[in-house]
């Protein structure tokens, strides 16, 4: 990005776009820039602000453009997508200095505040959503209601701001990751007694690394952003954590009743390659068009009127009551509530008579949405105003509770033996690409790669450098759409090849491009294995960190601790025992291991759960002295070489970290 005199005189109230946002930001810089040259000419500035819904009169235009070019050095009134990201944040920022107080509620739930983002200057605003809050709020009272760690803090009142106090202590934030993914944390390593400040912030950067290790983006967190309660953040996680556990089981590979939404002609392999957000829309549609009523194309819009919910949940109640003897029959009178009310011609009263009647239609529906246990996330006003977001987990905990799905007996003539459920490799390398914030969301790691994008923002991560002028962005042209996704798998390839140096034979782009398992594995694990070790030559004296070193940095570190367990390579067999990690651990961060956890061998023999309890606790240990560890206690106990030489490398990163303040 170039730096121009536009930015020097940029407001401190910068406006914090989320990774939404900026997907948003960039569908509409790429209509716009119809010839994919990466910039945008002064006369489409207008007419891109347009599509980003942020329409500017053309005097406003053409004073930006005025300004931008003052400060452009190299004079050629072009603009890049970073450059307009820029001014874009510039322009909202000033838009909600001029239109709030600092810590004012606006009348549609937004409330903003200043000076809480620590990588920012001091007075930068941000905004939350009331609603949003509140929702949360209300998921966390009935998911943690029974946890005794958490009496201290619940039930939460949800018209106040103890959401964001609820997190200092970071027993909460632990107990919600592991509600989402269970077994991430291992709940003995939780600090819950005689909490004081360092208690806290090891719970906090447990949970923080935890986070990460689920795919949540954390990159711009730390322990003392949470501590404070900053409440953009605080929303921000949550919603990350709370949307993991709600999207993982929407796949076919843990419902094969999902198959059902196969249309006519269509192959099993673009239903599996649906995003969770995607295979929810068919979801609600199937049952729609069960209930011999019109679809809908999106949560917001499409759904004001409640009637695709009453649909909905009408149709789910039948399909349970022959599933599961459910025996709920669904009051359908609220869709009689009329939106509509004639009044003479007093416009605003009509408009809010009408806005009343929506907002008790919805409440009728919630109302029935109780009945099936599901009344979550959404008030009636969420419904009517249309707030994609929490009417997307609306549904989404609607199917968790009640999929009404189901495979014919013929399977629809489909072997489900070609199902196979996602394996702990493939989780973990997703998992890791999600934490670093790349763009779109990895899904599913063959199909969401195949067009090379993630894979160049990954090749940035790792400091090789992408020129993005080579890259065809979407959308894709209809004709040709394929082409421009295989160019850049060719360019992923030649860049792994000629500038990161990978062991590429026999990988060409083609074959990423097709979604070949064994290939992307191969480009992925060395991307992620560029990434775990770049701390440490950053560290160092910026020479190539290989295996021997990590191995006996290992070894040395626990000999000199006098440690017992050393180990010959990342492949050796007691590394299943997890004893080798939990002595390091003790070595590099003393007094962290409760010993009495640490199950040894009586017989010469380690049983096999025994293996389980340690490998949790090894990586819950590492996560919580500060290593960023994304292997899963499988890797140990099975000794996956990969996953276990990242385990050691992100110790050997951390303790050199820690040395070298």
């Amino acid at each position: 990005m170039k730096v121009h005199k536009a930015e020097a005189t940029m407001e401190n109230h910068v406006t914090q776009i989320s990774r939404d946002d900026l997907e948003d930001l960039r569908e509409a810089f790429n209509r716009i820039d119809i010839d994919n040259s990466g910039f945008v000419s002064d006369f489409e500035l207008q007419e891109l602000f347009r599509e980003a819904s942020f329409s500017l009169p053309g005097y406003r235009v053409r004073e930006i453009m005025e300004t931008f070019i003052a400060g452009d050095t190299n004079k050629d009134e072009k603009i890049s997508f970073e450059e307009f990201v820029s001014i874009f944040q510039e322009l909202k920022s000033k838009e909600f200095s001029e239109t709030f107080r600092k810590t004012i509620t606006r009348r549609d739930g937004i409330r903003s505040f200043g000076g809480t983002s620590g990588n920012s200057s001091e007075g930068t605003q941000h905004s939350y959503s009331d609603e949003e809050k509140v929702a949360f709020v209300n998921w966390i009272n009935k998911a943690l209601v029974k946890d005794t760690d958490c009496q201290h803090l619940l039930p939460m009142n949800p018209d106040d701001e103890s959401l964001f106090a609820s997190v200092r202590d970071g027993i909460l934030l632990c107990k919600m990751i592991n509600l989402s993914q269970p077994d991430t944390i291992d709940e003995r390593v939780i600090n819950t007694k005689k909490l004081a400040t360092f208690t806290m912030t090891e719970n906090l950067v447990l949970a923080l690394n935890s986070a990460s290790a689920i795919g949540c983006t954390v990159v711009s967190i730390d322990a003392h952003d949470l501590m404070a309660g900053k409440p953009h953040l605080v929303l921000g996680l949550f919603w990350q954590i709370i949307k993991v556990g709600l999207f993982a089981d929407i796949e076919i590979s843990r419902n094969e009743g999902l198959i059902g939404l196969l249309s006519e002609k269509e192959h099993l392999d673009h239903l599996m390659s649906l995003s969770p957000e995607e295979l929810l829309l068919r979801w609600v549609n199937h049952h729609l068009r069960n209930a011999g009523t019109s679809t809908i194309s999106n949560f917001s819009e499409d759904i004001k009127d409640s009637q695709a919910y009453f649909h909905l949940l009408d149709q789910i109640a039948l399909q349970g009551e022959q599933e599961y003897r459910m025996n709920v029959k669904i009051d359908m009178s609220g869709l009689n509530v009329s939106p509509f009310f004639f009044l003479s011609h007093v416009c605003l009263f009509y408009v809010y008579v009408k806005e009343r009647n929506l907002d008790r239609r919805a409440e009728l529906m919630l109302q029935q949405a109780a009945r099936m246990d599901c009344r979550q996330f959404v008030s009636p006003h969420d419904v009517t105003s249309g707030n994609s977001k929490l009417n997307l987990a609306f549904v989404a905990n609607l199917y968790n509770m009640h999929p009404g799905v189901q495979i014919n007996g013929s399977g629809n003539g489909i072997d489900m033996a070609h199902i196979e459920p996602e394996s702990n490799e493939e989780k973990t390398f997703r998992n890791w690409m999600n934490s670093l914030g790349v763009a779109p969301y990895v899904n599913h790691l063959y199909c969401d790669l195949c067009d090379g994008l993630v894979i160049m923002q990954l090749y940035d991560k790792v400091n090789v450098p992408v020129n993005w002028k080579k890259v065809n962005n979407p959308p894709y042209p209809v004709l040709g759409a394929n082409m421009k996704k295989l160019e850049n798998c060719n360019y992923a390839v030649e860049l792994g090849r000629d500038e990161a140096h990978f062991s590429l034979v026999g990988i060409g782009g083609e074959n990423l491009n097709e979604g070949s398992r064994m290939h992307t594995l191969a480009l992925v694990w060395q991307l992620m294995r560029r990434y775990t070790v770049l701390v440490l030559s950053d560290l160092g004296d910026g020479e190539r960190v290989g295996d021997q070193i990590i191995l006996n940095w290992v070894n040395t570190t626990l000999s000199q601790k006098k440690k017992e367990t050393q180990i010959s390579s990342f492949k050796d067999k007691l590394i299943s025992t997890s004893l080798p990690v939990i002595d390091l651990i003790d070595a590099i961060a003393p007094g962290t291991v409760k010993w009495d956890m640490v199950k040894r061998a009586q017989t010469g023999v380690l049983k096999e759960a025994d293996k389980l309890n340690n490998a949790k606790y090894a990586i819950s240990l590492a996560r919580k002295i500060g290593a960023r560890v994304y292997a899963q206690p499988d890797d140990l106990v099975e000794v996956n070489p990969k996953m276990v030489l990242t385990l050691f490398a992100s110790l050997m990163g951390h303790n050199l970290k820690k040395a070298n303040r």
